[in-house]
């Protein structure tokens, strides 16, 4: 059943050009919300202290939990729309790093973002699933298994999906009178993050973790994330596609050009996802 709320369009990113391959039918949001949320509960399933837990070759941890989700959205997905190849980062091969985009359009999955906010329990760990077009994700879908909350983007605008069900359409916020707040992350702080929040003049901080915090400038509860240091296309391609919807917008550091997906190595440069905010320097 399609998700009904009526919410502005999506702004366009500024990817597309006259060359650029036309947009495929999307699939249904609300199937790709269901994929989701099953996700998520086969996350809780395994929520707590035991779980099996192992490090990757870069020395980040995976459990099975994110092996579960991994299952539930890979196989779903490819159901869904037999005919988008799906990268998921618990299945990405060498040479899917090396090629980058597998087709003009694509799946990018983080079955379980924030392992780390996992085996804390802390709560604040993601479901994601994006589909990316021509370089840019033009829908996304981001669970919290441990609260039942959902949020969704896609050309028809950004909501917000209580576990009741309720549906509310979000937006990025003004910048506050008294000042931007920006968003920094619980796992990964440092030294350089706060010189550049205190470069920029920027003296109120929230501490989140995961693609979390995308959403939350989307839902305008924040105004700014710096993300100085790499980070994976699948840790925030489904965060940035509802920042998109909502208003938002993920831009290359060192440009100012939007970010893209898709690129060899599937590896982020450092970026600023941001709502109204903007530096001083571009105004």
């Amino acid at each position: 059943m399609p998700i009904d709320v009526a919410t502005p369009r999506m702004p366009d990113t500024g990817l597309r050009d006259a060359a650029s391959p036309p947009m495929p039918a999307l699939p249904d949001l609300a199937a790709v919300v269901a994929l989701t949320r099953a996700a998520g509960q086969a996350i809780m399933a395994l929520y707590g202290p035991g779980i099996d837990c192992w490090t990757k070759a870069d020395d980040s941890p995976v459990t099975a939990a994110d092996m579960a989700a991994h299952q539930v959205l890979s196989a779903g997905l490819a159901a869904l729309t037999p005919d988008i190849p799906v990268i998921s980062e618990e299945a990405v091969t060498a040479a899917d790093l090396s090629h980058g985009a597998p087709a003009a359009t694509f799946w990018l999955v983080d079955p379980l973002d924030g392992t780390r906010e996992f085996l804390s329990r802390n709560g604040e760990f993601t479901v994601n699933a994006a589909l990316i077009h021509d370089g840019r994700p033009v829908m996304g879908v981001v669970g919290i298994p441990a609260t039942g909350r959902i949020y969704a983007g896609s050309p028809d605008g950004a909501v917000v999906i209580e576990p009741s069900g309720t549906t509310m359409a979000i937006a990025v916020r003004p910048v506050p009178d008294d000042g931007a707040v920006a968003l920094v992350s619980r796992s990964h702080a440092d030294r350089r993050t706060g010189d550049w929040l205190a470069a920029h003049g920027i003296t109120r901080s929230r501490a989140a973790g995961s693609s979390l915090k995308l959403c939350l400038i989307a839902e305008g509860l924040a105004d700014v994330y710096p993300r100085l240091g790499r980070t994976m296309e699948w840790d925030i391609a489904a965060g940035h596609a509802v920042l998109a919807a909502a208003g938002g917008h993920v831009d290359r550091l060192a440009d100012g050009l939007p970010l893209g997906y898709g690129k060899p190595g599937l590896d982020n440069p450092d970026f600023i996802a941001r709502g109204c905010w903007q530096s001083a320097a571009a105004i």
